[in-house]
């Protein structure tokens, strides 16, 4: 069942897109709603909604100011605005749909079922992600699930060349030549990856030893992965990295 969080500071449209949720969506619940943003901050963290039907401009605020405040975002978001032109930057939040005011019921319902069966079924690539991990043997058969703002990956270990820190977000780079960007710092997956053979040769990389082609000492000495990704060594790493080279010829 999808729990559905009505943020929006008009009550009688609040109790409007209750009625029709809770009347029309079978696999939908309102669980509450909130008139600002404060309250909807507050109400998010009560309740911790699958989903939230979000309104664009409120008196306290915009919803696009609510998302900036809420440290990890664990929901869906539908914005709901009367302004056409607040749909680009609503895509950019990873907004599954937005809707127009005057709000029309039949588009109300096609947005919530469509963030059910999208919500229904990340769940079940999840569910399947933990079961490969839970049965693989071989720690380079293992898979991760990345979540991008606008998809989720499911890739499996030892097709990762190496993991590029990009601010406080970690980019991917796999051997068949995908960039996948999340919004985890590269710290996070250094841990994660610490049994899979993987090894921090700089601040910003990390690289599957089992992906090195060759390390070229010139230029300060740098690794060329497959696919011809070129990654600095760092020069207090290098000793460190020559030695587990050396472990994977022998």
């Amino acid at each position: 069942m999808l729990r559905i969080l009505i943020i929006d500071d008009e009550a009688n449209i609040r109790n409007m897109i209750s009625n029709i949720i809770n009347g029309y969506c079978n696999s939908a619940k309102v669980i509450g709603q909130a008139g600002s943003v404060r309250e909807g901050i507050e109400k998010i963290a009560l309740l911790d909604p699958d989903l939230v039907l979000l309104d664009v401009k409120m008196g306290d605020g915009t919803g696009f100011d609510l998302l900036e405040k809420i440290e990890k975002i664990s929901f869906k978001t539908i914005f709901i605005t009367a302004y056409q032109e607040f749909a680009i930057k609503a895509i950019k939040f990873s907004a599954l749909d937005y809707i127009l005011k005057p709000v029309d019921p039949d588009e109300l319902i096609k947005a919530v079922n469509d963030a059910a069966k999208t919500i229904e079924e990340s769940q079940t690539a999840q569910l399947e992600y933990l079961r490969h991990n839970l049965v693989v043997q071989n720690i380079q058969d293992k898979k991760i699930m990345l979540k991008t703002t606008e998809s989720m990956y499911v890739v499996p270990v030892q097709n990762i060349c190496c993991c590029v820190a990009d601010g406080g977000y970690t980019r991917f780079h796999t051997g068949d030549g995908k960039k996948i960007l999340v919004s985890k710092p590269l710290s996070e997956y250094e841990d994660l990856f610490s049994d899979c053979n993987f090894f921090r040769v700089h601040k910003s990389y990390l690289v599957n030893l089992h992906k090195i082609n060759c390390f070229r000492k010139i230029d300060g000495g740098y690794l060329l992965m497959e696919g011809e990704i070129k990654v600095p060594v760092a020069s207090r790493k290098r000793e460190q990295l020559l030695e587990l080279l050396e472990k994977f010829t022998e």
